[in-house]
């Protein structure tokens, strides 16, 4: 990215003869003019090379490189068509949510603008307001440049202004022929700009209608029946925004209106499920063509989360705008008609629960009551505690849910997304085509493939990247799937975004091993977490005994109780290549990184001698020298270990030992300590010398190798702790108790300030067949 960057700003220096810092500024403003990602700029004007001499004037025809063309950043490549009353009614309950919050006009303007301009090509939208001269005066616009909405910020009260007679006659005024419309009306709007069509429509309140929204399209032909319905629909969810409460395309009746609602309300505010009372508001011959809410009860919340009575004066369609047109909604005429309860069967509705889009399953009633309806509402699956669980598990974990409505290009991000971007929820979710600018350029590629991979093919992924943030590199993750039509193409994707730079960072500082840092109080708690992960990396517990050589092996490993850092213990228990069986039990001194890179070292290096034939002793010595050369600070680091081979033709067992406490053998009944071969422990000292033991095992005989975990207690001796631990040995054994003998003995310490790692050799009186590892 950034040598395509450096190659555009030289040819616009070289084309314009300006400085470096000139030519980012004319590529950042061409970008932000045409809409394009600096990126696509840049590649536009590569493109050019050898056939244009200037960056392309605004308002100049530009064809994209098959490079950007092609990229899996394009929202347009993927998107499905819209075209579907799900999609407009989708795209209706987008502006009532954006709008709940909505008061500045001029941002009125720019949602209805957004929302308006695929499906039905509305390129620009005024907002006028009636002057007390009788003219209107400009409020609010979006898709007009500033000197234009300066040469129409005011219209004097002349004949022959299609506003100014939308709003006299408190009906929609729609301009399709310009040529024939010139001739009756002044064109609002017309520049050098050439606009086909327009339509005015007022903003209708209980009193005159004061507000017009003007609604501008280059697209030539008709308004159809169907835009004509959603640009009327958006107008009344705008009437709130507006300053015009109870906006409708009609009034309401008013006889009885009050003592009705004074009757009611009290009654809702005890209820405890959702209810409202509706009164119709008709157009000039009767139709009904909204309702507005006059009292509703606590427990009522509208698409926009706004609750009880936050509803009372807002229509139907400001509110709830996806019910239009639809089975409720003459469900709610007929009722109105007939005075015939309505009951409808169970449907299924679309909300967003902490962020996440999800549908819910609802039924309603409504009844007559007067000149008005009274509704309510039924939820039949879970409710709002699982709102707050998905915020809880997204905040404890770090991640948010984030869903992509490809038939209504509705990007839903949870609060948490927001926080992992560490973006101002303001700006709302980053667009497909503004990612590539927040990536580093290395993970441009891959995620492009990823995102190709679940938009265009419908392949779940998960994936790792890195962006940049006002507080550093940050480390995401992105899991996500599609939901694919009967066609196999996607229509909707959602999954979520994890920020795993904690973690990242974690990792970083293991591989590096730097102690330093580690006992810092940031990298502490980063060492804490991945104690877990580093145990079962480095020491797999089975769960279940193992068969190896004929022997049944038990294996516990328990963590110190005080979990403050990752200790030094460790084991292993192998098969080896002539079918011997190779046992070790260790213990570095120290806790932390360090500890666990020793440990690390000490048993690969085991094995792998092990696994070549060589033998105990020079097992130990090559350890020993390797703590001594490879120290990493003046006091060394050390270690303790025993290790045993086993024969398993004849049950001899040959071992050696490094400081380590005395192997337990368990025979005939009795316990006892085997007698120890010369041997000191490993780092201590140039000169040390290794001895080897031998013993035959026999059928029932266990034989216990452990670390002083299991044994010691503070301030105690620790013969007394050996003593303990053969009599509790003994005592399983005895009672028939040592099938899992070495994590009966590891459960058994109930508080340890040390790691415990035991391992139960035992041979039994008969082959068994035991799960193997």
């Amino acid at each position: 990215m950034t040598a395509v960057l450096e190659r555009a700003k030289g040819m616009v220096m070289a084309q314009r003869g300006v400085s470096e810092d000139q030519a980012y500024e004319l590529l950042h403003e061409h970008a932000a003019l045409h809409r394009h990602t600096l990126m696509e700029e840049c590649w536009l004007t590569l493109a050019g090379s050898g056939r244009v001499t200037t960056l392309p004037a605004a308002g100049e025809a530009r064809g994209a490189p098959a490079d950007v063309a092609l990229s899996p950043f394009r929202t347009e490549r993927y998107l499905a068509p819209a075209r579907s009353a799900l999609g407009r009614r989708a795209g209706l309950a987008r502006v009532a949510a954006d709008l709940a919050g909505t008061r500045k006009p001029n941002e009125v303007a720019e949602l209805v603008r957004d929302a308006l301009s695929g499906a039905e090509h509305v390129d620009a939208v005024m907002i006028y307001d009636l002057g007390a001269a009788g003219g209107l005066d400009l409020i609010g616009h979006a898709g007009v440049d500033e000197s234009l909405a300066e040469q129409w910020s005011h219209v004097p009260p002349i004949d022959g202004v299609a506003a100014l007679e939308a709003l006299a006659e408190e009906r929609p005024v729609w301009l399709e022929d310009p040529v024939h419309d010139a001739e009756r009306y002044l064109l609002i709007g017309d520049s050098r700009r050439q606009w086909a069509s327009r339509a005015w429509i007022p903003v209708l309140s209980e009193g005159p209608a004061t507000t017009v929204i003007g609604f501008f399209r280059t697209h030539p032909g008709p308004f159809t029946e169907e835009t004509r319905s959603l640009l009327r629909r958006t107008v009344r969810m705008c009437g709130g925004s507006l300053g015009a409460r109870g906006a409708g395309s009609g009034r309401p009746a008013t006889t009885g209106v009050n003592e009705t609602v004074e009757a009611i309300q009290p009654v809702l505010d005890v209820l405890p499920c959702p209810a409202v009372l509706l009164r119709p508001l008709r157009s000039t011959d009767g139709t009904v063509e909204d309702f507005r809410i006059d009292a509703a009860s606590a427990e009522s919340v509208d698409v926009a989360g706004r609750r009880g009575k936050e509803l009372v004066g807002r229509s139907v369609l400001e509110t709830y705008p996806t019910v239009a047109g639809s089975d409720l909604w003459h469900g709610y005429l007929d009722t109105l008609t007939t005075g015939k309860l309505y009951e409808g069967d169970p449907f299924t509705y679309e909300e967003t629960l902490a962020g996440v889009p999800r549908e819910s399953v609802y039924s309603v009633r409504a009844s007559r009551l007067g000149d008005g309806l009274v509704v309510s509402w039924i939820r039949h699956d879970t409710d709002e505690r699982e709102a707050r669980r998905l915020a809880d598990l997204q905040r404890l974990g770090n991640l948010g849910w984030a869903g992509w409505n490809l038939a209504t290009d509705r990007i839903t991000w949870s609060d948490q997304v927001y926080a992992v971007f560490g973006r101002d929820p303001a700006l709302g979710p980053i667009t497909l085509e503004e990612l590539p600018s927040h990536l580093l350029p290395d993970d441009v590629p891959t995620l492009g493939a990823a995102v190709q991979r679940l938009l265009a093919d419908g392949e779940p992924i998960d994936r790792q990247f890195r962006i940049t943030s006002p507080d550093g590199i940050r480390h995401l993750r992105i899991v996500a799937e599609a939901e694919l039509d009967a066609d196999g193409t996607p229509f909707q994707v959602h999954g979520f975004f994890q920020d795993l730079t904690a973690q990242r960072g974690a990792e970083i500082a293991l591989r590096e091993s730097e102690r330093a840092n580690l006992v810092q109080r940031g990298m502490l708690r980063a060492e804490r977490a991945l104690a877990a992960r580093l145990r079962e990396t480095l020491l797999p517990v089975p769960e279940q005994s193992l068969e190896l050589a004929g022997l049944c092996v038990d294996i516990a490993y328990l963590p110190s109780d005080t979990g403050a850092s990752v200790g030094g213990d460790w084991y292993s228990a192998i098969e080896l290549p002539d079918g011997c069986a190779l046992f070790v039990v260790g213990d570095v001194a120290g806790h932390g990184l360090s500890a666990v890179g020793t440990m690390a070292q000490l048993r690969f290096t085991a094995k792998g001698m092990a696994v070549t034939g060589s033998r105990l002793t020079a097992v130990l010595n090559r350890l020993n020298a390797l703590l001594l050369h490879t120290a990493t600070n003046a006091d060394g680091a050390t270690a303790t270990v025993v290790m045993a081979r086993y024969r398993p033709d004849d049950r001899h067992l040959s071992w050696v030992r490094a400081g380590h406490l005395p192997p337990l053998l368990i025979r005939d009944g009795q316990a006892h300590y085997l007698s120890q071969p010369e041997g000191c422990l490993l780092g201590a000292s140039f000169d040390a010398a290794y001895g080897e033991a031998v013993i035959d095992l026999v059928p029932g005989d266990h034989l216990l190798l452990y670390t002083d975990g299991l044994v010691e207690d503070p301030g105690e001796d620790i013969d007394e702790g050996l003593t303990r631990f053969a009599a509790g040995a003994l005592r399983l054994v005895r009672d028939g108790d040592d099938a899992t003998l070495a994590r009966t003995l590891a459960a058994a310490r109930t508080r340890h300030d040390d790691d415990i790692c035991v391992v139960d050799i035992h041979v039994p009186a008969q082959p068994v067949g035991i799960v193997p590892a």
